[in-house]
């Protein structure tokens, strides 16, 4: 500071000042230590709080415990209940305090998800069929599924040649080509070809062997020949005879709906009443999925509100036209009693699948928030069904369903709202206007609640399935006002006319509607890049865009706003994956290299459906059957040799007179053999260590290799077979290798309907 003559400061103008200021930097003319970030804080906590937003955080840490207990290997039971317990306790203690109340019962939760997690796998826990067998099987049927080239069953076994009590599974799935009449409840015998069911073809895949063991199915496979009927040694159970009676009803109505519309538009119709898809054809899939708008075939979140809601309308507008009844009793109470019982059929009518059970518990917590007098449609309210679906099926948390239906409802839940398109009707406005006015908004509630769900729902659809679908927001809005307005109601309608017989004008008109449904579906999915294939998501991609969703609709502060760090971060891991340059089957059937020009080349025989698999994690939109994916490959009798981009060599061996030239001159070995401890190439992935690691993949860079595997190491996974060799008997394997002609390796049979069908779900 300077003075002037009189002793006075010396004063600077005030443009002056302003050019002084100026060089500061990232200055931008704010003063960032006056802010107060711990005010702000502490006020949108107490929004929160206020807000009862701190609740369906407990959800999230109730399935993060879930998560921590699928990474353990062989988790006691004893552990996760006493941390609960003392959790618990220290809540209670410290109930006054409020961060440390937060903290007791957020870990609570995560030790209550743990514990779930160990309840649930040892409340199923069965065998699971430990290696392939043909042998003769015997069972009652508990659920028949009828497809376009038989039969499908679900035998719950009484007998199994060759396999001891201790080992034979309880439950197998089997297809049958020549099923004749074949009904649920019935005692059959026959020769089957069951194998174990598969784990993932690469590490991050669908693991159809977790979710098999979860259902209680130990093996599957197929019937080689005739099937008969016999007398039962013992009588069913009452449960077999529940299921049977379900199964065979469902049955009865899927064909009389099929036979009724007749064509594709007979299969789909079926599938969205009973629940039953196997008279839809493949291509009428590709095209449903193709236009966004195969999740209608399922029975899940979106029929169940339309089932459940059509109930509701009806019951409450035959009630209010008594006036009486309108005035007196607490008609919409009646009406939401009369809802719940009706989705509680429908779920019992439709198969009581997976995806259908989860959506009944989320609509009775809706309705029955309606007979508490609170608002049915809340973040609470969705917190809580979440918590009891995660509770009674702690796996479902890994799977698409689950992270889709949940994620879309939250989204829309959230940010529906501030699309809304409010317009202030004028007190003479004509029918005329008023008409137009709510198809406007109508429409664009539609545009928005598709749009909202879809970018939710993108993130886990491009982990899973590996595909992206930009029109769906087009087939949506065209789609599902003709299934929430046509298909749906008559579908009920239809179910209360079938039992009097007077039910096929109704499944007619629901044929219709169908029909221009999936004349909309093969119109959008006939647009250029309807179907975008992309590289799987890393874990931490797919985590970050989750805790970002999360972050984005749980607060109800400006809190949410720190939603764009992770998800701006996961999108950064997104849209530039790490991919796999080399997939190798479980087995070492085959395997798929990335070679010079930076696409994957297929050597061996590996199955379609794994085959699909590897192209879709790698981002390929090319199908297994394409000519292309075996031209680079340099192949002979003995196996294959890949050139990949950084001019090192991968070598597929078939025959052991192969393993001279390729373990000296490859960078990698690839067999279902026993590979001589001589070979001395960098990495060598033979019968022994597949047996021991499953399905791998490879990253390879300039000077080291980043290997992944299904299986890590000797961890021990209630739905993992682990196939044990003695020294003896690997010695004597490679011995007869050794002695074998020269041959291709064999195709694997893996019963490919089964898979794709249980993705799919």
């Amino acid at each position: 500071m300077t003075l002037d003559n009189k002793g006075e400061p010396d004063r600077i103008p005030r443009s002056l000042a302003r050019a002084a200021a100026l060089p500061r930097p990232f200055g931008w003319g704010l003063d960032w230590q006056a802010l107060d970030w711990r005010g702000w804080l502490e006020r949108c906590l107490s929004h929160e709080i206020a807000q009862r937003r701190l609740f369906p955080w407990l959800a999230v840490c109730f399935g993060l415990g879930i998560v921590l207990f699928f990474q353990a290997d062989e988790p006691s039971l004893w552990a996760p209940l006493a941390a609960l317990s003392i959790c618990g306790a220290a809540a209670i203690r410290m109930r006054r305090r409020l961060f440390a109340l937060s903290t007791c019962l957020a870990l609570a939760a995560i030790f209550a998800g743990f514990s779930a997690g160990v309840i649930r796998t040892r409340n199923v826990a069965a065998p699971v069929l430990s290696r392939m067998i043909i042998a003769p099987v015997s069972g009652f049927i508990e659920a028949v599924e009828e497809r376009e080239e038989g039969k499908r069953v679900l035998l719950r076994v009484t007998s199994l040649q060759g396999v001891g009590d201790g080992e034979r599974p309880e439950r197998v799935r089997a297809s049958i080509r020549k099923a004749g009449d074949l009904a649920a409840g019935q005692f059959i015998t026959g020769t089957a070809r069951l194998l174990p069911p598969p784990q993932p073809a690469w590490p991050g895949g669908y693991d159809f062997a977790r979710d098999a063991y979860y259902k209680g199915i130990g093996a599957v496979g197929s019937f080689t020949g005739a099937v008969r009927r016999i007398e039962p040694p013992t009588s069913p159970d009452w449960s077999l005879k529940l299921a049977a009676y379900v199964d065979e009803a469902r049955n009865a109505l899927t064909q009389r709906i099929a036979s009724a519309i007749g064509g594709a538009a007979g299969g789909v119709g079926a599938a969205l009443v009973t629940g039953k898809r196997g008279l839809i054809g493949e291509p009428t899939n590709d095209v449903l999925r193709s236009a966004g708008i195969y999740h209608i075939v399922s029975i899940s979140g979106l029929h169940m509100v339309l089932a459940a809601g059509t109930f509701f309308w009806l019951v409450r507008a035959l009630l209010a036209l008594s006036p009486d009844l309108a005035l007196r009793w607490p008609v919409k109470k009646i009406a939401a009693i009369a809802a719940m019982i009706g989705a509680t059929a429908y779920c019992i009518f439709s198969g009581s699948d997976v995806a259908t059970q989860r959506s009944l518990v989320m609509t009775l917590v809706m309705f029955g928030a309606i007979l508490a007098d609170r608002p049915a449609l809340s973040m609470r309210n969705l917190s809580i069904a979440a918590i009891l679906v995660l509770a009674r099926e702690p796996e479902a948390l890994l799977g698409p369903s689950f992270q889709m239906s949940f994620g879309a409802v939250a989204a829309m839940m959230t940010l529906v709202p501030l699309l809304q398109w409010r317009r202030e009707e004028g007190a003479h406005a004509t029918l005329i206007d008023k008409t137009m006015s709510w198809a406007g908004r109508s429409a664009f509630g539609l545009m928005t609640t598709t749009l909202v769900a879809s970018l939710a729902t993108a993130p886990f659809a491009a982990y899973h399935f590996q595909t992206l679908n930009p029109y769906g927001l087009i087939g949506n809005a065209l789609a599902l006002p003709l299934v929430s307005l046509v298909v749906m109601p008559a579908a009920v309608l239809g179910v209360l006319a079938y039992p009097f017989g007077l039910d096929a004008p109704v499944w007619m008109l629901m044929g219709v509607a169908v029909e221009k449904v999936l004349g909309v579906s093969a119109w959008v999915g006939g647009f250029s890049g309807s179907t975008i294939v992309v590289p799987a998501l890393g874990m931490s991609a797919l985590a970050l865009l989750s805790l970002g969703l999360l972050v984005l609709t749980i607060p109800a502060s400006p809190l949410r706003w720190l939603a764009l760090f992770p998800a701006g971060v996961g999108l950064a891991f997104a849209v530039a994956p790490e991919r796999y340059d080399i997939y190798v089957d479980r087995d070492g059937a085959g395997a798929a290299i990335r070679n010079e020009r930076g696409e994957l080349t297929l050597v061996g025989k590996p199955s379609g459906f794994v085959t699909e698999q590897w192209l879709r994690a790698g981002g390929d939109g090319r199908s297994a059957d394409d000519a292309s994916l075996k031209q680079a490959a340099q192949c002979d009798m003995q196996g294959c040799v890949v050139q990949t981009g950084a001019r090192r060599v991968v070598a597929f061996v078939q025959e052991f007179s192969a393993f001279e030239e390729d373990c000296r001159r490859a960078a990698i070995v690839i067999t279902r053999l026993d590979a001589p401890e001589t070979c001395r190439a960098a990495v060598v992935l033979d019968r022994r260590r597949l047996t021991e690691r499953g399905a791998t993949a490879i990253r390879m860079g300039l000077e080291e290799f980043e290997i992944h595997s299904v299986k890590k190491g000797r961890e021990v996974r209630p739905w993992t077979v682990r196939e044990s060799a003695s020294p003896a008997n690997a010695a004597k394997s490679s011995a007869q290798e050794r002695q074998r002609p020269a041959r291709p390796v064999p195709e694997q049979d893996i019963p490919e309907d089964e898979i794709s069908s249980g993705e799919r779900d």
